[in-house]
């Protein structure tokens, strides 16, 4: 099969010179035939499967060059081409793409695609749902726009049995997004120059050059206005009205028709994050109730009221909290009090185990649904073999080795040594970067310290007449938090936008084999990257914000200078709670600017230079060339979003119960947000084939084993939980206590230690509490931790080993239990494989027996004629 384009051989990697005829060599020029809507050649005939954007400028001869020899290149291949002058623009020309049938055939074997051999004769297992059918079916597409497709049985595509695969039609057999596939397959492999052993080549190239402006296979029709033409399939229209329009946001989503369009790669993209909304559902409801629950309860918590009493909190005077800062009663920290109190109850501690199960069950019933699209979508069979070298690896091929595996000799861009230098570059210059996020951390970490005394000394002194209404609100700790976590989301943005450069130079120059290895590395360390980013400050306050600080007397200071802040009495919970609150809203408002509001304004200003006008018939191909091009990394930065969202979902929920009910209303968002703008401003993609999710599967299972840690730690070291189930259990009552049963009065005053304040004039009383348990002064061992500060710490340890044993079993269970790959779909794949066997395999088998029967028998006739022979003579 490769002998036929011996340009196309990827063994040795070698592309061997194209004759080129002796005059120069252009692609037959035709003009506009006025049909805006027709994707086909002047001839109405052969259909457009590539176009190509290039300005004919006589200055840049090179480029004209380089040009003719790859439009000779893809003709030689068996392409056929047709060009067209820019209706808006004399300089733009447009270089249209079309595949005849032996060159779809020979390629769609080249590729491995898979087509239909044989209807599916098996029965369909009836849904769960159909009993429902009258309330569902208002939430599919319209069945009369968007048909369900029939099901057939596949093989992969042989050219010299198609007679054995079920071909009612030859310009139908062949899906426009896989002739699109196969098209850009040669676009990215056809070379431009050769010159001795040096050998360019590839469409990416000389995009990159500028020979070429654009490289896009083209929409069917506009997105708002089916097209005239009559064989049209109107794919696009179908899927804005049914899908990406603001008012079918309720709908599921047609996926079907999503892969049949945009390819596997986006199809794939769009069925996760669809499944992984539905899953958010039950989250968001159940966290949703945590919060009711908290909120309706903060009124009633026993340890809330007497922060609130002016009897108890009211007489409480607490130390300063910093050196320059002044006395204050418990009780100023009220409304703080009240509103932990949402966040730091009983139902918490249920809500963070129930997400610990969700999380499992979600990424299980994902792999089953994910086997089942495999099969549908005909990638149960994608090996890694099928997926071809990068071009832009090919083009640094200087090195020969021995493939381990074929025993061939091959070329590669570097030898052993080289490929460590590469990576060991990489590394380090990924370990920098996020030792600088590191120091961003601590520069937050001062300014926390410099603004927390700044306002400890303004709030309390200065009278806020215009803020009355919230005053009661604008405490200290808060005002540090909020502000602090604004310029924190900042400075998060603004790493996010350096690095992104950064980790693209270092995996371009890695120069990764194939585009999944490509994007594989580029996946590990923008995460990396975005985990410590995103991440870094919420684990700072959860896990070490209030955790060395001292006590009033013998403070432990920052850099010998700064002392370090404190909790508020409530303890840390809810400044993470604050935190997440604003990294989580503000990304969310962030992306969907990014993502809607900056390609329209790019396509209007663009309208707006070239002066378009409602006079000018505009081709197909020219509209879309006016919308912007698709990214080089493809649903990399979508995939990025989603798994930092899933790890705000998973890794602090225990302290935000909320997040999986903002997750939700994100998504919900999200995904039409992404169906808008790549179905209305964005030029098709060229379809990819993908079998799951790559290299973000492991990633959130890895956030799922962490996500236990950290909620089991965030229940024991962050919130108050622990310390007042020890209180409750323990000291409220005898011999520690002076109740006769189990209860939370007396909690506060036990949870605060005491300090000796006789040298201050402006004390209101001769001691100060402070949050902490240690000894009181006068006691032999003052200052020192006391019996309850011991209890505490054995039951924090001994809550996060019980609570990870516990969970990690009940996961490892449900992984066992729930098999990756449904039953149904098993006996379908077999049936298949049964199938391919007997029609394509089985066929050879008796065509061979036919012929080695014919043979017996011609040998036995010569050989009786020739004995009838001896005895005649």
């Amino acid at each position: 099969m490769f002998n036929k384009y011996d340009i196309m051989e990827e063994e040795e990697y070698e592309f061997h010179p194209v004759d080129l005829p002796s005059e120069p060599c252009f692609s037959p020029q035709v003009e506009f035939n006025d049909k805006p809507d027709s994707l086909f050649f002047n001839d109405g005939v052969r259909r457009i499967d590539f176009v190509l954007a290039y300005e004919d400028e006589e200055k840049k001869e090179y480029e004209k060059r380089r040009r003719e020899y790859f439009e000779a290149s893809l003709m030689k291949m068996g392409m056929e081409l047709e060009a067209t002058q820019s209706v808006l623009d004399e300089k733009l020309m447009f270089l249209k793409v079309h595949m005849p049938w032996d060159v779809l055939c020979t390629y769609a074997e080249v590729l491995h695609i898979k087509l239909p051999i044989q209807p599916n004769d098996m029965p369909a297992r009836p849904s769960p749902l159909r009993f429902f059918s009258c309330i569902t079916k208002h939430f599919y597409p319209d069945e009369k726009l968007i048909s369900k497709e029939s099901e057939f049985f596949t093989a992969p595509f042989e050219k010299d049995r198609q007679d054995l695969f079920c071909i009612k039609d030859k310009d139908l057999f062949f899906t426009p997004s896989m002739r699109s596939r196969m098209a850009y397959y040669i676009l990215s492999r056809a070379p431009y120059e050769i010159r001795g052993n040096i050998k360019k080549f590839g469409i990416t190239k000389l995009l990159d050059s500028g020979v070429y402006k654009a490289a896009y296979p083209i929409h069917d029709c506009r997105f708002n206005v089916k097209s005239q033409e009559p064989e049209c399939p109107n794919e696009r229209y179908l899927l804005y009205e049914e899908w990406a329009h603001p008012k079918s946001f309720y709908k599921i989503q047609p996926l079907d028709l999503i892969r049949n369009y945009y390819g596997e790669k986006i199809g794939i993209y769009f069925a996760w994050l669809g499944f992984y909304t539905r899953m958010l559902t039950w989250a968001a409801v159940v966290g949703i109730g945590c919060f009711f629950y908290g909120y309706y309860t903060r009124d009633t918590s026993t340890w809330s009221k007497e922060v609130c009493d002016p009897d108890i909190g009211g007489k409480i005077v607490m130390c300063p909290q910093c050196d320059t800062c002044q006395y204050w009663t418990l009780n100023s920290t009220c409304n703080t009090s009240k509103n932990l109190c949402i966040f730091d109850n009983f139902g918490t501690l249920v809500f963070a185990v129930f997400m610990s199960v969700w999380v499992t069950l979600f990424l299980e019933f994902w792999k089953r649904y994910q086997a089942e699209l495999e099969y549908e979508w005909d990638t149960v069979e994608f090996l890694e073999q099928e997926e071809p070298p990068r071009p832009e690896y090919e083009a640094k091929c200087i090195y020969e080795r021995k493939n381990p595996i074929t025993g061939v000799k091959e070329k590669v861009p570097y030898t052993a040594c080289g490929r460590c230098v590469r990576v060991s570059i990489g590394m380090t210059t990924v370990i920098f970067w996020i030792m600088l996020i590191l120091a961003s951390v601590v520069a937050i970490t001062v300014y926390r310290l410099a603004v927390f005394f700044t306002f400890s000394r303004e709030l309390r002194n200065t009278n806020l007449t215009i803020a009355e209404p919230i005053k009661e609100y604008v405490t200290p700790q808060m005002a540090t938090s909020v502000t602090a976590s604004l310029i924190s989301f900042v400075v998060i943005m603004i790493l996010n936008i350096l690095y992104e450069r950064v980790a693209i130079w270092i995996t371009d120059f890695e120069l990764p084999r194939t585009k999944t290895d490509y994007e594989n590395s580029l996946t590990l360390k923008m995460f990396l990257f975005q985990f410590v980013n995103y991440y870094s400050s919420c684990f700072y306050i959860a896990f070490a914000k209030g955790k060395a600080v001292g006590y009033p007397g013998k403070p432990v200071y920052l850099l010998g200078k700064y002392r370090n802040e404190e909790c508020d009495p409530g303890g840390c919970l809810i400044e993470l709670t604050t935190q997440l609150a604003i990294i989580m809203g503000g990304k969310a408002i962030w992306n969907n600017i990014q993502e809607v509001l900056i390609p329209w304004l790019k396509n209007l200003i663009y309208r707006h230079c070239v002066h378009v006008t409602s006079e000018k018939v505009i081709p197909r191909w020219e509209q879309d060339y006016q919308l912007q091009p698709s990214s080089k990394l493809g649903l990399f930065y979508e995939y990025l979003e989603m798994a930092i969202q899933f790890g705000f979902v998973t890794l602090f929920v225990a302290s935000f119960p909320l997040a999986p009910a903002l997750a939700l209303l994100n998504n919900i968002i999200e995904i039409r947000v992404d169906a808008w703008k790549i179905t209305t401003q964005f030029r098709r993609d060229v379809p990819e084939k993908a079998q799951h999710i790559g290299a973000w599967q492991p990633i959130l299972q890895g956030i799922t084993i962490l996500a236990v840690v950290t909620n089991a730690m965030i229940i024991a070291f962050t919130s108050d939980m622990i310390p007042r189930l020890v209180y409750y259990w323990s000291f409220s009552v005898y011999p520690y206590g002076n109740n006769t049963e189990n209860t939370m009065k007396g909690y506060i005053n036990s949870s605060l230690s005491i300090k000796a304040e006789k040298y201050r004039n402006k004390c209101m009383a001769n001691q100060c509490g402070y949050r902490d348990y240690r000894f009181p002064p006068g006691h032999q061992r003052q200052y020192e931790y006391n019996m309850f500060y011991w209890h505490v710490i054995a039951a924090k340890m001994a809550f996060i080993i019980v609570v990870e044993h516990i969970v990690y079993f009940t996961k490892f269970i449900l992984a066992y239990i729930i098999p990756d790959v449904p039953y149904a779909v098993k006996e379908q794949i077999k049936r298949e494989k049964y199938l391919t066997q007997v029609i394509l395999h089985e066929t050879n088998l008796k065509l061979v027996s036919k012929q080695d029967c014919l043979q017996q028998i011609e040998g036995n006739f010569v050989h009786w004629i020739l004995l009838l022979w001896l005895k005649i003579s």
